[in-house]
């Protein structure tokens, strides 16, 4: 078993995308699980920068921040590739997985907002959701065509968190009747068999997101 090393934390869909890149790519690795709210001196050691989750930690060497972590496996397990050969579709891959890095924030704040700035924070996720179906995905079945790629990974909490933070929130992003070659990317990304043997309980994750909501509303309010 080589020295693989990952510290993540349950609801994190950050810690998911390596898990399920590691399980992609068939690398086995050790599992540490982080209390968000009491940080390990592992994790402080290992990321005295950014002090979050996901590290992974390779041969005692160790990565942070979850997209530079996909890519870090992608070079260095080249075994069941994430990205294209052809040089043009590697770009455009890696241009969707920053365009996810750059506007994931609108989506969690919605999340975290109430009133106005959560108005302003559901129309701009909406117009996101839009972008992301007509320009990324197209008439694709996934980002890259035919099979999960970096890209899908990289969006994969839209399929495995964002139903649950609406439901917390009481704000639907997703209608039934919107989207509906995103709807079908989720049910075809789920139905992954990594992916789907590796997400978190929906009943749970409702719980800790109901707390967390509670939470930043007595903040804004208060």
């Amino acid at each position: 078993m080589e020295d693989v090393k990952l510290l993540g934390a349950w609801p994190s869909s950050f810690s998911y995308r390596v898990i399920w890149v590691l399980k992609l790519k068939g690398v086995k690795y050790e599992y540490v699980e982080e209390n968000l709210f009491n940080k390990s001196d592992l994790l402080l050691r290992y990321n005295p920068i950014y002090k979050k989750i996901p590290v992974l930690v390779h041969g005692g060497k160790p990565i942070a921040e979850s997209i530079v972590i996909l890519e870090y496996v992608e070079e260095t397990w080249p075994q069941n590739p994430l990205l294209p050969k052809d040089p043009y579709e590697r770009a455009v891959a890696r241009f969707w997985t920053k365009f996810e890095e750059h506007t994931s924030p609108t989506f969690f704040s919605f999340f975290q907002s109430v009133g106005e700035e959560q108005e302003r924070a559901v129309k701009e996720a909406k117009e996101l959701l839009r972008i992301i179906e007509e320009q990324g995905l197209g008439e694709k079945k996934f980002f890259g065509g035919e099979e999960i790629g970096l890209a899908d990974i990289a969006f994969g909490w839209i399929a495995g968190w964002l139903r649950t933070m609406e439901e917390a929130v009481g704000v639907k992003l997703m209608e039934d009747d919107r989207f509906p070659r995103l709807q079908a990317w989720i049910e075809n990304f789920k139905a992954v068999p990594v992916i789907k043997e590796n997400l978190p309980d929906h009943n749970e994750m409702l719980a800790y997101f109901k707390q967390r909501r509670e939470m930043f509303i007595g903040s804004a309010t208060s």
